[in-house]
């Protein structure tokens, strides 16, 4: 009896399964790369129904541990009972903690394992080449070859090196594409830039950083997902849920939670690195077509 009252609850799952497969004919493994514990968020809808939903596998190499961010630390001061807002004791301490923020945010995505590169996160510049000068970027290179020779990625999410943002965050992309390019070509992941846009602006105008031609992306092939999707009873839920969550594990990072979203839409862009070549277009369509098409 036990036996036939099992076995239409075996083909239901085996029938979701199924249907959660059919999506893609492969399991898509990617690659993200950072710069400062928090900067995941950016990617964390996406990040969400690769892992949970098309079976997927995501890892994250991160450049920094995030202790320039003591500036931040007030109300963290109050968790974490410790001055994280002094620097002396804010870089002490906060590279352990803001690690252990990132993978509390990572187990509610999915990230599968963690490559932390350890440069210091020494003060909020624009200066890509400061940072590059700062960084220990030859073992930086090594190990992120290294990284990617050993993970078969099928995609690179990298942050959209824009003029008017963070040092660290151009670096990280620098970083990273110099790496890729030590791979031959036909085993190398494909690249996206991400960014946010929100509402109806239509967010940064880019084609390349000045000087670094490997960051060019390519005119008018940008990937979205918005996370206002809706889904669930009544269609009450949407996917700014996943990245409150994320967004609320990093308790060290008062501004964080700033950016928290309720109804407002949330689109996450991936721009088409030109580096990638045009015969990773289809497979970048099909995957994003899975993205935006999968629900729980």
């Amino acid at each position: 009896m036990k036996k036939l009252f099992l076995l239409p609850i075996l083909i239901l799952i085996s029938t979701l399964t199924l249907a959660q497969d059919s999506l893609l004919s492969y399991q898509p493994k990617v690659l993200l790369v950072t710069a400062h514990p928090d900067d995941d968020a950016l990617f964390s809808a996406t990040v969400f129904k690769t892992t949970k939903l098309l079976n997927g596998k995501v890892d994250l190499a991160l450049m920094t541990n995030g202790e320039g961010g003591y500036t931040y630390s007030t109300l963290g001061n109050y968790i974490y009972n410790k001055e994280l807002d002094k620097e002396e004791i804010g870089r002490q301490y906060l590279p352990g903690i803001r690690k252990q923020e990132l993978m509390a945010g990572g187990e509610i995505v999915g990230i599968r394992n963690y490559f932390f590169l350890d440069q210091p996160d020494f003060y909020y510049t624009e200066d890509v080449e400061e940072t590059l000068d700062k960084w220990n970027k030859d073992w930086v290179h090594e190990r992120m070859v290294q990284i990617l020779e050993e993970g078969n990625y099928d995609f690179m999410f990298l942050m959209l090196p824009f003029e008017n943002f963070h040092g660290h965050h151009k670096a990280s992309a620098v970083l990273a594409l110099r790496a890729m390019k030590e791979l031959p070509k036909e085993e190398r992941p494909i690249v996206l830039q991400g960014f946010i846009r929100r509402g109806d602006d239509p967010g940064v105008s880019f084609t390349e950083m000045e000087g670094y031609p490997d960051t060019k992306v390519m005119k008018g092939e940008i990937f979205e997902f918005d996370r206002s999707q809706t889904f669930g009873a009544n269609d009450r839920l949407n996917y700014n849920i996943i990245s409150n969550w994320v967004i609320a594990e990093h308790k060290s990072q008062g501004t964080m939670q700033l950016l928290m979203q309720t109804g407002e839409k949330v689109v996450e862009q991936y721009w088409y690195n030109e580096i990638n070549g045009t015969n990773g277009l289809e497979k970048a369509a099909e995957f994003f077509e899975a993205v935006n098409a999968v629900q729980p």
